[in-house]
């Protein structure tokens, strides 16, 4: 329990101190990192309400265990071990919604193997689309947007770009989330700092249903001048070819820019699947993370996490695990991104491969290098 405590406490503090900031102070400059949505293109080429950009992304991980199976166990993307490896190359391509806009994104890499792990093969076609989606937001409908296609998951404090995280490689809650959802959301705008959303989608991660239910999301994002607390969840049947056993899933982050220089963020999974022949799988989570500014071109950004699946659902083995990240950030300009990052896994279970050995260790500490290159127009000025 003290180690909730102690991410709780890092939670609340820094949300007391940045609701007593001035109202009037400029908006910072590190961006935050809970995402609610699919996060916007990167700083693209546009005309005319056309926007066309990309990211190429590509690390080496080296793997103190030396798995044979060169796989390291945890890993939402960055899923291989010593060796280099492309995480993602991606070229983004949208149009304004006005009204019927669209947005693609389309690429290759372990992004896109970790993505379609669960798709059944008669999709093959749809592996290399991160984003595929059509937009509908007339002006009479006050902001509403209503997207139909296939788009990343609304929950999660992380997103799928890595040059929009802090840290290089996604955390526990991540990898045991959503990734991605296919059917239909609408975004209604309230106020100017509150809006709501509804899905209606296939499940988690998966472009044809497996069977005849649905999936429903509720999303909520308040979005205040130092402090964005995002609420989402979803419900629906998620065993394959039948529609009993629902899955509950709860994620909540909030994100907390402090100053222009600091930034924390604080996200809490809770989850529930239920089985056919009876009885469920509980599973939970916390992860807070941090991101220190300490020049125009350095940063350094901490992450500690506890994540129970009590019920072996995820891994098929009861337990628990810690995780502790440390991620050192140079960059260079908007476009070119280099990272180097410590990052160890406890299990209270034998559970991570040791050589030829799977199951021998209750550890795995691994050192990871990335280099993130975003196209865009003047990416060349240092």
């Amino acid at each position: 329990m003290r180690y909730y405590g102690i991410l709780c406490s890092l939670t609340l503090c820094l949300s007391t101190y940045a609701f007593a900031q001035d109202q009037g102070a400029q908006a910072p400059t590190t961006p935050p990192a809970a995402a609610p949505a699919d996060a916007p293109p990167p700083t693209a080429w546009t005309y005319k309400g056309f926007s066309a950009s990309g990211y190429v992304d590509v690390y080496y991980n080296q793997n103190e265990n030396n798995p044979s199976s060169r796989f390291s166990q945890l890993q939402a993307l960055n899923i291989t071990a010593n060796k280099f490896s492309l995480n993602s190359a991606t070229a983004s391509f949208s149009y304004d919604a006005n009204p019927v806009g669209f947005r693609v994104d389309v690429g290759d890499g372990r992004t896109y193997d970790s993505f379609f792990l669960s798709e059944p093969k008669h999709t093959d076609w749809s592996r290399h689309l991160l984003n595929a989606y059509v937009t509908l937001k007339p002006k009479g409908w006050k902001g509403v947007t209503v997207d139909f296609g296939k788009f990343v998951t609304s929950a999660g404090a992380e997103v799928t770009e890595s040059h929009l995280n802090w840290n290089y490689s996604r955390s526990l809650l991540f990898a045991f989330g959503p990734y991605y959802h296919t059917g239909l959301r609408v975004t209604v705008p309230v106020t100017p700092t509150w809006s709501v959303g509804g899905q209606a989608v296939t499940g988690w991660n998966l472009m044809r249903d497996t069977n005849s239910g649905k999936t429903f999301g509720f999303t909520s994002l308040n979005t205040l001048k130092k402090v964005v607390v995002a609420n989402n969840y979803y419900t629906g049947p998620e065993n394959a070819n039948t529609n009993k056993g629902w899955r509950n899933f709860y994620d909540l982050a909030v994100t907390v820019t402090a100053t222009d220089k600091i930034s924390a963020y604080y996200n809490l999974d809770i989850g529930n699947s239920k089985y056919v022949g009876g009885g469920s799988g509980t599973f939970w989570g916390m992860a807070s993370a941090a991101r220190f500014a300490l020049t125009k071109h350095l940063a350094v950004s901490p992450r500690i996490e506890y994540y129970s699946d009590k019920d072996g659902f995820w891994t098929g083995t009861p337990q628990a695990f810690k995780e502790f990240t440390g991620t050192g950030e140079w960059k260079f300009n908007d476009s070119f991104i280099a990272r180097i990052e410590y990052r160890r896994d406890w299990s209270d279970q034998p559970f991570f491969q040791v050589g030829q050995i799977p199951g021998a260790s209750k550890h795995q500490t691994m050192i990871t290098a990335g280099f993130m290159m975003v196209l865009r127009p003047g990416m060349f000025s240092f």
